[in-house]
């Protein structure tokens, strides 16, 4: 394998890998769309 191709092999593989923060943001957003979900199933319930 030439160093170009090694190159080009190493940069895709950086690339394949999810951003930590991107990651942790996407958690997040999930965990308030969940919160919100709950509680307005909640709040359905006492109206």
């Amino acid at each position: 394998m030439n160093r170009n191709a090694r190159r080009g092999r190493a940069i895709a593989i950086a690339e394949a890998k999810p951003n930590a923060r991107m990651v942790t943001l996407r958690y997040l957003m999930l965990a308030a769309g969940a919160t919100a979900a709950s509680l307005a199933l909640l709040l359905s319930h006492f109206i």
